[in-house]
């Protein structure tokens, strides 16, 4: 006993001693000698915890401690050769650096990265594709997108600029975008880009050859004047058909992006808009194709811009004018636009012969046509009943009202109705009344405002979740609501245009012009009533005088003498404004 005793009273003051000079086990506690040689030194690879630091025989004026990376900085340097620095830490650093792999490492190894290709690169630099001698420049890109509550969803770009010569005579010229998800340019500027086309552009000596996404602008004849946006093909040549006679011809056949019409807006005063524009069968939701519109105010050509007259929102069909351009409730507003129409397929054919006799006789014909297959439905479909109903209204479009009444399932947050039968003075007719009863309610209807004393229905707020519509009884002949529980059918429309003008030159002080038109405007082809409306014609002719008082006829004084005289027929109708 007594030999045990002596052994646990030495090794009980030597554990205390080892336990004081090292650390505990778990401790955030640090005491640590470091040499003294550079001008930094890192103390942990944890972050240090403020106010808990401290270097025996060293005054804190002598250092500067980073706290966050552990790195002590000397002010002075000490003489001695090492100093014991005493700290607590934090288990973790505060700002570490949290990655799977480097970055390099991800860029390099992807495989589905975007390629840049130009032909111009050199010999150590591998093009996705190759052109041979056409310089081309441009991208293409790749990207799929998934997610834990969504499916993989592939996006695809390709930009694609091509310019050169195939063979040693014909030059092309080639704009190619695609994107899986077509923007439409911001109607707040005046030069717009496009964002999704393709245009590819064949020239020789004479001749022009262009594909895909084309704009057609005419305004060599007075009534066939117009500006078209399309997607198809257009030829174009000029060749001499004798000494001093010279043939133009241009011919293109396409399929419309849009349907062209014109707004006449009633402008409120002080109000600068939005002014919500309306399509030709009175459709409110549709898309305006960029760069199609023209805006006037009081017989004016106004310029789009946030710094000019007015901006557009080409996706929601609506106008405002800038402070630069105030409007009254005198103001006449008028808007000119090409909007996109998917009814019924629309083709466009044009072609115009020009003959010029030794710079003196002009002589020229075009003709145009646009025309709807009737028989080639898009997004409107119509049954056996709706074409016989267009069939026998003819060319009354206006009241293209078709009575809809789809049977639906009843649900819960559905808005249905129930038809009712009630004797009238002229038999038994029929109406719809809103009812959230399971065995009655069975209709869904759309309702259209088709204008005051047309309808037989108004608006009914009784607090369901959605619009809901009540029948109000006519008085006599009267009827008393302003909607209808009806929808607008469109009729597939044709408009031809024949012109044909003759240019002479009698001098280099007189020239006359004539010009005849004809045209033909359909605008229901199921129909064969009112046909004796669609045809009309034009005529103009222009006298031109030139006299100058003086033999300087660039700077002296001249008389500037017109004649002209213009005749339309009532049911004469121009392809666009002239």
């Amino acid at each position: 006993m007594n030999g045990l005793r002596r052994i646990s009273l030495i090794l009980v003051p030597l554990m205390m001693t080892l336990l004081s000079q090292a650390q505990i086990p778990g401790s955030n506690l640090r005491q640590r000698v470091f040499a003294v040689k550079a001008d930094s030194i890192r103390l942990d690879t944890t972050s240090i915890i403020p106010q808990t630091f401290a270097i025996e025989g060293i005054p804190a004026s002598d250092y500067r401690l980073d706290f966050i990376n552990a790195i002590l900085h000397w002010n002075n340097k000490p003489a001695a050769d090492s100093v014991r620095i005493t700290y607590r830490v934090f288990f973790y650093k505060l700002n570490p650096v949290a990655q799977r792999m480097r970055v390099d490492s991800v860029i390099n190894g992807m495989s589905v990265a975007p390629y840049e290709f130009n032909n111009e690169l050199s010999e150590d630099q591998k093009a996705i594709f190759n052109f041979g001698t056409l310089k081309a420049e441009g991208s293409f890109g790749r990207q799929i997108a998934f997610g834990n509550s969504q499916d993989a969803v592939l996006n695809s770009t390709l930009n694609l600029q091509l310019s050169g010569m195939l063979g040693d005579s014909i030059e092309i010229q080639a704009a190619i975008t695609d994107n899986n998800i077509p923007i439409q340019p911001d109607g707040t500027t005046q030069q717009l880009n496009e964002f999704d086309q393709v245009f590819l552009q064949f020239k020789k000596k004479n001749w022009q050859l262009n594909l895909g996404d084309i704009d057609i602008r005419q305004n060599q004849s007075y009534f066939l004047n117009f500006y078209k946006r399309l997607q198809g093909v257009s030829f174009q040549t000029t060749n001499p058909i004798g000494k001093k006679i010279e043939s133009k011809t241009l011919a293109s056949g396409s399929i419309a992006k849009g349907k062209f019409t014109r707004n006449v807006i009633q402008a409120l005063e002080g109000n600068q808009g939005p002014y919500r524009l309306a399509g030709a069968n009175n459709e409110f939701f549709f898309i305006v194709l960029a760069n199609t519109e023209r805006v006037f105010v009081d017989g004016q050509l106004l310029q789009r811009g946030e710094d000019q007259d007015y901006v557009i929102n080409y996706n929601t069909a609506e106008v405002t004018f800038t402070p630069k351009r105030m409007i009254t409730k005198d103001s006449r507003i008028q808007i000119e636009f090409e909007y996109a129409d998917r009814n019924f397929l629309n083709a466009n054919f044009y072609v115009s012969e020009e003959l010029d006799f030794n710079k003196k006789l002009k002589l020229r014909i075009g003709a145009f046509t646009n025309s709807d297959a009737k028989n080639s439905q898009i997004n409107q479909v119509l049954d056996p009943g709706q074409k016989q109903f267009l069939a026998n209204l003819g060319d009354s479009i206006q009241r293209a009202f078709y009575p809809s009444a789809a049977i639906d399932t009843f649900a819960a947050g559905k808005i249905l109705y129930k038809k009712i039968y009630y004797n009238t003075p002229t038999g038994i007719d029929s109406f719809f009344q809103y009812s959230t009863d399971p065995s009655t309610a069975k209709y869904n209807l759309s309702f259209i405002n088709v204008g005051f004393g047309k309808g037989n229905y108004v608006p009914d707020f009784n607090g369901a979740n959605g619009k809901v519509y009540k029948f109000i009884p006519t008085v006599g002949n009267t009827r008393q609501g302003n909607y209808d529980a009806v929808t607008i059918l469109v009729t597939p429309k044709k408009q031809q245009l024949i012109s044909t003008g003759i240019d002479f030159i009698f001098d280099k002080r007189n020239n006359i012009s004539v010009e005849g038109a004809y045209s033909n405007y359909d605008l229901n082809r199921f129909s064969n009533k009112d046909k004796a409306n669609d045809a009309g014609y034009a005529f103009r002719i222009n006298y031109k005088n030139e006299t100058p008082f003086n033999n300087d006829t660039v700077k002296g004084w001249r008389l500037l003498n017109l004649i002209n005289y213009e005749y339309t027929a009532k049911y004469f109708r121009p392809v666009e404004r002239f």
